[in-house]
């Protein structure tokens, strides 16, 4: 009697890691391309940083990287809370993009920004939602006439997310006009807080005087949320360097 498919075990190995605007978890958008401000570099690792294993990567503009949410605990369940449902209705984990998987892959559809071959391999990305340090099982190429199904069923996530109202107290923009990376930090932080990243359970609290903070390059980004009838809005209250450990 052949033995069951599902006996059969593989092993992956990195091919390298992603280097990238968002330090820790909490945050990052949920889905890629939500915070085009957001750059990252993928540095390829030996023996595949070879310069031979991207020729003719430039002609294309998007890529698919396969990844290792290797922040998510190894042990899953069947069922999961997407925070799209406000994190109180359950759905399989097959219906869902959530990082608590059997296998802890990810996919993720990225930007290539450019390539740099100088020394090894490195990969410039842009709308990247990968954490730094993310280690990346393969990359592929992207192609819309094979892979763009407008008229596709999107289940529960029919659309992207509604954004919410970001402003910045005046001692954040101050703190932002005297950054070189000013404009793009600016971007960056906007683009990630009208996702809401505070969690499902809190967004329809009144949670006013919480002070949240998000780490996004090298910068701790302090917010509260205000509400208005059935409008929030989230304020930058101030930003610091974070500390280097």
């Amino acid at each position: 009697m052949e033995p069951s498919p599902d006996s059969e075990r593989f092993s992956l190995t990195p091919i390298g890691h992603v280097i990238s605007d968002y330090p820790d978890k909490f945050g990052i958008p949920r889905q890629p391309g939500l915070a085009p401000a957001a750059n990252a570099r993928l540095v390829l690792a030996k023996p595949y940083n070879d310069p031979l294993a991207v020729r003719g990567l430039e002609a294309f503009s998007h890529l698919w990287l396969t990844f290792i949410f290797h922040h998510s605990p190894e042990r899953w369940s069947p069922l999961v809370r997407p925070p799209r449902l406000g994190g109180n209705r359950k759905v399989g984990v097959f219906a869902s993009r959530s990082t608590h998987r059997p296998n802890r892959l990810g996919l993720s559809l990225v930007t290539l920004a450019g390539i740099d071959t100088q020394h090894g391999v490195t990969l410039q990305l842009q709308g990247c939602d990968l954490v730094s340090g993310t280690p990346v099982v393969d990359i592929k190429p992207y192609l819309p006439w094979a892979e763009s199904r407008p008229d596709a069923q999107a289940g529960f996530a029919p659309q992207a997310p509604a954004l919410i109202n970001v402003i910045f107290h005046p001692t954040a923009l101050a703190f932002v006009a005297k950054r070189q990376d000013g404009a793009t930090l600016y971007a960056l932080i906007e683009q990630v807080l009208s996702q809401d990243p505070r969690p499902a359970y809190k967004q329809k609290g009144t949670d006013a005087d919480r002070l949240y903070g998000v780490r996004l390059r090298d910068v701790d980004v302090k917010f509260r949320a205000h509400q208005k009838d059935e409008a929030t809005t989230l304020e930058v209250m101030a930003i610091d360097i974070y500390p280097s450990q």
